[in-house]
């Protein structure tokens, strides 16, 4: 997310600090180049000249440039300046109302709106604790009533029957009166989309808004498509009137320039943010946040939150247990392999830890990736129980099987294995060293493994993470 951007402002920024005292001539250059990398990024044209105005107004004042840092001063003056073009406040939904409250999701074919659908009802269901009613409107496109049937049976939400032939504004009426009878607190309507904005779209779209009165109408847009996305939603509330916006593909999105300009061009906010396929992978859009992530500042507060959403209670005071007692067997190795999985995977943990950029920028080079802990995932899979708690049983008849039905080799079931004796090994020593028990994370470590020739780079993370063990970066080449 933003990545590109990010690596253009941060090697800007450097520059200014490595000049210790600056000059006015200097705040301007480092200006024009930030025109230029907001503009390749896709950013609109106006948004980016008012943008720039407003920092170098404040950036050329003498208690800038007379400061002690002043290359950081500008770097604030910069960070508060996105946060504003960002919309300066996190705004979620609007649900305070006679339930059930109406949510209309409006937007063009194939932007992820279904996706997108089923993810917000996820989210408040278990999240905000919402009884949520999903009705899909989309007669036009094949099985996309199916679609979200299938989506709400995955999430655990409820979907509107579905019956042949019936109109969208029918549909609708049918979804609130459902809503109404069963004591639901949200219905959340799916509606069609088209290629293109067209003239049937959006009388079907204000048809379907008469009748259900919502108090949220999201306008979901793909930001890969940057300035077209900005388009749609000034012409989708122009002639229906949106309330939020709901951006997908963020996560393959490097430039940025649709997030960038929505807020200053419409008027609207961005509430959601779309990060992968994964049902799990929406974000609330904190402007806050996404302004520190662009400037390589990290964003520790959202990696911390989605540490405490995917640690699973039960699992962990389990754990704590084994732990407690310095066991640690592969079954827990496992755990926290997917632990790691869920937060995002290394890349998605480093874009969230402040000054990480040139080590992601590294490991992004280097032919390390994520596959890594899928790969030793399967390979404990492939173990029989006795197996995964008794690791010392694998001789080398029951590697060759094991690497057989992993689709790995024995060379890669042996460096499992050395891994996981020296993550005991660090357990035992924590336990007996300190009398307490490490925090869950810590079996996976601060320090990230680096990629061929940077070494090990160990460090620390939030919580209480600690540094890998001796040679874990070696284990992973």
């Amino acid at each position: 997310m933003f990545d590109s951007l990010s690596d253009r402002l941060g090697g800007i920024f450097d520059g200014l600090k490595r000049k210790g005292a600056l000059k006015e001539a200097h705040v301007t250059e480092a200006l024009r180049e930030v025109r230029v990398a907001l503009l390749e990024a896709d950013v609109a044209l106006p948004v980016v000249k008012d943008f720039v105005a407003k920092v170098k107004e404040k950036a050329i004042g003498q208690e800038v440039l007379k400061s002690v840092t002043p290359g950081q001063q500008v770097i604030k003056i910069v960070n508060d300046e996105l946060v504003a073009m960002l919309g300066a406040e996190q705004s979620g939904l609007n649900l305070l109302g006679v339930p059930p409250v109406a949510v209309l999701m409006v937007g063009l074919q194939g932007s992820g709106k279904t996706t997108s659908t089923a993810k917000i009802a996820k989210r408040l269901t278990e999240k905000d604790g919402k009884k949520v009613l999903m009705a899909s409107l989309d007669v036009r496109r094949p099985a996309a009533q199916e679609q979200l049937k299938i989506l709400g049976e995955q999430t655990g939400v409820k979907t509107l029957p579905i019956i042949a032939g019936q109109q969208p504004v029918e549909i609708a009426k049918r979804a609130m009166e459902a809503g109404r009878l069963q004591g639901f607190d949200v219905v959340m309507l799916d509606t069609a989309g088209r290629l293109h904005v067209d003239a049937s779209l959006m009388a079907e779209v204000i048809a379907v808004r008469d009748a259900t009165s919502p108090l949220e109408t999201i306008l979901v847009a793909d930001s890969l498509t940057g300035q077209d996305a900005v388009n749609v939603a000034k012409e989708f509330d122009a002639q229906v009137g949106i309330t939020g916006v709901a951006l997908t593909r963020m996560d393959g999105d490097g430039r940025g320039g649709a997030a960038l300009s929505m807020r200053a061009v419409t008027g609207k906010p961005i509430k959601f943010a779309g990060t992968g396929e994964k049902m799990e992978a929406l974000e609330d859009f904190h402007p806050e946040r996404v302004a520190s992530r662009i400037l390589g500042m990290g964003d520790v507060v959202s990696l911390v939150e989605k540490a405490a959403e995917s640690f699973e209670k039960d699992e962990a005071e389990k754990m704590a247990k084994k732990m407690s007692k310095g066991q640690f067997d592969l079954d827990d190795l496992r755990a926290q392999l997917q632990q790691m999985s869920k937060l995002g995977g290394m890349k998605g943990i480093l874009g969230m830890l402040p000054g990480m950029g040139k080590i992601k920028q590294a490991i992004n080079q280097s032919d390390m990736d994520d596959k890594i802990f899928k790969r030793q995932e399967a390979i404990i899979t492939s173990m029989t129980k006795e197996e995964r708690a008794k690791p010392q049983l694998l001789n080398a008849s029951r590697k060759k099987r094991v690497a057989a039905g992993s689709g790995t080799s024995v060379q890669e079931v042996n460096k499992l294995l050395k891994m996981h004796q020296q993550m005991a090994k660090m357990m035992k020593k924590m336990t007996k060293g300190k009398g307490g028990m490490p925090n869950l994370g810590s079996l996976m470590g601060g320090g990230m493994p680096g990629p061929k020739g940077m070494g090990g780079m160990p460090g620390q993370m939030p919580g209480g993470l600690g540094d890998l063990p001796p040679g874990f970066d070696k284990l992973l080449k």
